[in-house]
C-alpha cells in the first residue's frame, strides 16, 4: 500500500469547504513499517457512538467500528456489516443480511440484535444522544425520543441472528448514506451493561467491530493508536498494522513536526494555505460542509430578523472566500452544500435551493 504525507487546510468555510491534501515520498515508518503518524486538532472525548458530536470522534469511529455501509474510496456507498440488502417498493421497508463473519473484538459474533439494541438506546431520552435526531423518520423515532412511545416499538427488528429488517415512517431517499454514520453502529449489549457508564471513556471500556481497535486512550490524553482488528471480518484488506495520534492544537506546532518527519500529515491555516499552495505536497479535495455564523439571539439587537439579515448582506461572500480565507473555499448558495448527496441523478443541494442564500 502506497502511503503519502499529508498537508490538510483546515480554515473557517462559508460553503463547500475543502480540504488540502498533498503527496510525497512515503515516510520510512508509513513505506516499511506500515505505521501512519497523524494529528488531530481536537482532543478525543468519547469512544461511545450514541454520544460522539464532533469531527475526531467520528473519525476515530470510522476507523474502529463499522454499521451497515461503508463510503470506498470515491466516496460511493459499499455494503460493510451487511452482505445483502432489499427494499420495499415504497422505499419504507429495509431487510438486510449481515455477515455471518462480522465479530467484535473480544471474538463474539455481530448480530441483527446488536443492531437492534444501539438504536433503540440511541433514540432511548435518558441516553441524551446528540445525534438522535438523524433517527426521524425512522418508525415512532419522533415519539420515542419525545417521550410518547416506547424505545421497543422503534421501526427495527431482528429476524434470527442476521437479518435485520428496518420500517420507515417515511420516505428517506438518503437513508442508505445515513448508515455510515456512528449513530447506525451497532452495540453490544453485554459490553455496556459490563462497562457501565464507564463505557466510551477509555479504549479499555470499549469494543470495537472494524478494523482496528483503539489503544492507549485514558479518557484525558492526547495520544493514542489504532492497532489492526486480527477478528474484523475483511482484515486481508487492512493493510497498516498501527496509526498513531497525536493531537496538536497549533497549526504552527504540527506544521514543525510534519516539516521534521515525526508527522505524516498536518492541518494548515489559510495563511498557511496560501504560502504553500504551490507546494509539490499540496493538494485540494473537496468536502461538502457549510460552515456559518449562529447569532446569540438572547442579544437584544439580534432578537430583531431585520437586524440579522442586514448583518448577512453586509458580508462579501466573494471577498471572504477568496481572500480572507484563501484555502479553496466558496461561496455557499444553500445551507446544504453542493455534492454532499444526489436523489433520482440530481445534485439534492440544487434541487432543494431556495429563494434566500441566508440564514435569519
Amino acid at each position: 500500500m502506497r502511503l503519502s504525507r499529508v498537508l490538510v487546510s483546515g480554515g473557517l468555510v462559508v460553503a463547500a469547504g475543502l480540504f488540502l491534501l498533498g503527496t510525497s515520498s512515503r515516510s520510512v515508518d508509513a513505506a516499511t513499517k506500515q505505521v501512519l503518524n497523524w494529528s488531530e486538532p481536537s482532543s478525543l472525548e468519547t469512544l461511545d457512538p450514541d454520544q460522539v458530536d464532533d469531527s475526531v470522534g467520528g473519525e476515530v469511529l470510522r476507523n474502529s467500528n463499522e454499521g451497515l455501509y461503508v463510503l470506498d474510496g470515491n466516496n460511493k456507498l459499499k455494503l460493510a456489516g451487511a452482505s445483502n440488502v432489499t427494499v420495499s417498493k415504497d422505499e419504507k421497508t429495509y431487510t438486510f443480511t449481515l455477515r455471518k463473519n462480522a465479530k467484535w473484538s473480544n471474538g463474539k459474533a455481530v448480530v441483527a440484535a446488536d443492531y437492534v439494541y444501539g438504536w433503540r438506546r440511541m433514540v432511548t431520552p435518558a441516553t441524551a444522544a446528540p445525534n438522535s435526531y438523524l433517527f426521524d423518520g425512522i418508525q415512532n423515532a419522533e415519539d420515542i425520543m419525545n417521550s410518547k412511545k416506547s424505545p421497543d416499538t422503534l421501526g427495527v427488528k431482528a429476524v434470527g441472528k442476521y437479518k435485520l429488517v428496518v420500517t420507515l415512517d417515511k420516505t428517506i431517499p438518503y437513508f442508505k448514506k445515513l448508515l455510515v454514520i456512528a449513530s447506525f453502529n451497532p452495540l453490544n449489549e453485554n459490553a455496556v451493561n459490563k462497562y457501565g457508564k464507564k463505557y466510551g471513556t477509555s479504549s479499555k471500556y470499549t469494543l470495537y467491530n472494524g478494523p482496528f481497535v483503539v489503544k492507549g486512550w485514558t479518557g484525558t490524553n492526547d495520544k493514542w493508536n489504532l492497532q489492526k482488528n486480527n477478528y474484523y471480518w475483511n482484515k486481508k484488506q487492512v493493510k497498516l498494522a498501527k496509526i498513531n495520534f497525536q493531537v496538536t492544537k497549533s497549526t504552527t506546532t504540527s506544521y514543525n513536526l510534519y516539516q521534521s518527519g515525526k508527522l505524516d500529515e498536518t492541518l494548515l491555516s489559510s495563511e498557511q494555505a496560501r504560502q504553500l499552495k504551490n507546494n509539490k505536497e499540496f493538494k485540494s479535495l473537496e468536502q461538502a460542509r457549510t460552515t456559518y455564523v449562529d447569532y446569540n439571539t438572547t442579544r437584544k439587537a439580534l432578537k430583531n430578523k431585520n437586524i440579522r439579515k442586514a448583518l448577512s448582506y453586509a458580508v462579501n461572500r466573494k471577498q471572504l472566500v477568496k481572500k480572507v480565507l484563501g484555502d479553496g473555499s466558496v461561496v455557499s448558495k444553500n445551507f446544504v452544500p453542493e455534492g454532499l448527496t444526489s436523489y433520482k441523478g440530481k445534485d439534492f443541494a440544487k434541487n432543494a435551493q431556495g429563494k434566500r442564500s441566508f440564514s435569519t
